[in-house]
């Protein structure tokens, strides 16, 4: 098991609800605990401008939405979106007793756990083991070194890839295309050899899959020169050409912003707005907008008031972001919660985040998300 490198993971197909055929989950996960206070801003707030004094933004810099909402300076690429009726806007967005751990918030939004309870698997990989009586690979890919909780599941993993060639070479590097091509009866008598070898054959399948459709399709669309943006365009040519990925995970990391937020963040926002503007340009052009929706989260939001460092320190309750083709409720679907009213100084949340992940699996994936929750969420009813 230790010669195994980080690249090889186990891949699955999921059969999904007949009228989910063809559509596609992004998820895209902002590190470090976004300040949706400062993404999703209050201009109108007195109290907002009180509590932050030194990193507030402006009424006249504000990208506004409506009366009372606007979007973060340097996310024209989002409002534009917002504009065309192609996003939502949640609001409040946590869950009860929240932890301000970067590493263990994260554990509960990626498994999709109460608070006080401690999952191994994540809410995708939940999703992956309960629809897969006839496994295929690369059903679902996270652009990254390794794998997220999110897409570990008891028994299916989803599949870690950067780079479509440099995994298709890597896999087929003459001592793994050896092992992968030895027969099955050469292992069967050994349990962990012969998971070795199912793992291997099926890694070998998603690379070539995966290589093979990445060859497809490459986009002339101008996307920022970054890795994050460069890999949200991998999705989209994969989606494009035709994939049969149905769920797609990346991140951008550096939320952290204890210190110097407001340049830090804005430079962080206005390159996820401008990725998302580009992907979006990607799949109209090519017809593929209707199938596709996207969710943006965040482990944690911020604490209302601003620290000594014109920063903010880790909250609870933030907003997220559905974006698609295809919404039934575009726009801000919520009220930011009160400013005034706040638990220990954070915001209270007023939609657990397991309301987005059921509205995702049931309404738009078919899937049954009582089942993978572990527990009935009532829908939201956006997508």
């Amino acid at each position: 098991m230790l010669l195994l490198p980080r690249f090889l993971r186990g891949s699955a197909d999921v059969q999904f609800g007949s009228h989910a055929r063809g559509k596609v989950l992004v998820v895209v996960q902002l590190g470090g605990g976004n300040d949706g206070l400062n993404t999703v801003v209050p201009w109108q707030n007195d109290v907002y401008y009180k509590l932050r004094p030194g990193i507030a933004h402006s009424k006249g810099e504000c990208l506004r939405l409506d009366d009372d909402l606007a979007l973060a300076p340097g996310m024209e690429g989002l409002k534009g979106l917002f504009d065309s009726g192609n996003l939502a806007i949640v609001n409040g967005v946590g869950y009860p007793n929240p932890i301000r751990s970067h590493f263990r918030s994260m554990d509960i939004w990626q498994s999709a756990s109460p608070a006080d309870q401690y999952w191994n698997d994540g809410w995708i990989g939940r999703l992956l083991d309960a629809n897969c009586p006839d496994c295929k690979p690369y059903q679902a890919i996270e652009v990254d070194e390794g794998l997220s909780l999110a897409m570990k599941g008891k028994t299916m993993n989803g599949i870690a890839l950067t780079n479509p060639q440099s995994f298709y070479r890597n896999v087929h590097e003459p001592f793994f295309h050896a092992v992968a091509n030895q027969p099955p009866t050469a292992v069967h008598d050994h349990p962990t050899l012969e998971y070795l070898h199912k793992t291997l054959v099926e890694t070998s399948q998603s690379a070539d899959y995966i290589h093979a459709q990445s060859k497809i399709y490459q986009s002339k669309v101008e996307y920022p020169q970054n890795p994050f943006a460069q890999h949200v365009k991998l999705i989209s040519e994969l989606i494009i050409s035709g994939s049969e990925t149905q769920i797609y995970y990346v991140s951008l990391t550096g939320f952290d912003t204890h210190a110097g937020q407001k340049a830090k963040q804005g430079r962080l926002l206005k390159l996820y707005a401008d990725t998302m503007a580009a992907f979006c340009s990607d799949l109209k052009q090519k017809g593929r907008f209707q199938d596709v929706t996207v969710m943006t989260f965040s482990e944690f939001g911020r604490r209302v008031a601003q620290n000594a460092s014109n920063g903010t320190d880790h909250g609870t309750a933030s907003n997220v972001f559905l974006l698609g083709g295809a919404l039934k409720k575009p726009g801000i679907y919520n009220p930011l919660p009160s400013l005034e009213d706040l638990d220990e100084g954070d915001l209270k949340h007023s939609i657990d985040f397991r309301r987005v992940y059921a509205s995702l699996l049931q309404d738009w994936l078919g899937a049954d998300s009582t089942k993978v929750l572990e527990g009935r969420f009532e829908t939201l009813g956006v997508v």
